[in-house]
């Protein structure tokens, strides 16, 4: 199926999704293919939970086969206790059927994100 048009649509729903990011690239939100569903990426927060050092944030999109990896923060330092925003509501994307965005960080576990995201059909 393809992506909805988003003027005529019949929902949208607001979702949050949470990971402890680590050092194996791991999908935080993903649009599944043939789901007829576009999905807006409102906000990524990531933030740094160890006291002492900092962390490295890399976050990206695959777009449909995964072949491609594009960028949106590549190796980031995140100070400790400290908090980068990768997108906000004035910089949001959509992702597509079949498109994730992947989080994967330079230390195991020292990373949190929070994502915001409405789910449009």
């Amino acid at each position: 199926m393809a992506n909805p048009n988003i003027v005529n649509v019949t929902s949208i729903l607001g979702k949050v999704a949470g990971q402890a990011v680590t050092t194996s690239p791991t999908a935080i939100v993903s649009n599944a293919a043939a789901s007829g569903t576009i999905v807006k990426i409102n906000s990524l927060i990531v933030s740094n939970i160890d006291g002492t050092n900092a962390a490295d944030i890399t976050a990206y999109v695959y777009k449909g086969d995964a072949a491609t990896a594009y960028y949106l923060a590549y190796t980031i330092s995140v100070p400790a206790d400290a908090t980068l925003v990768v997108i906000s509501k004035d910089t949001s994307i959509y992702l597509e059927e079949n498109d994730s965005i992947y989080l994967q960080a330079s230390v195991n576990l020292d990373l949190s994100a929070v994502c915001s995201y409405e789910i449009i059909s």
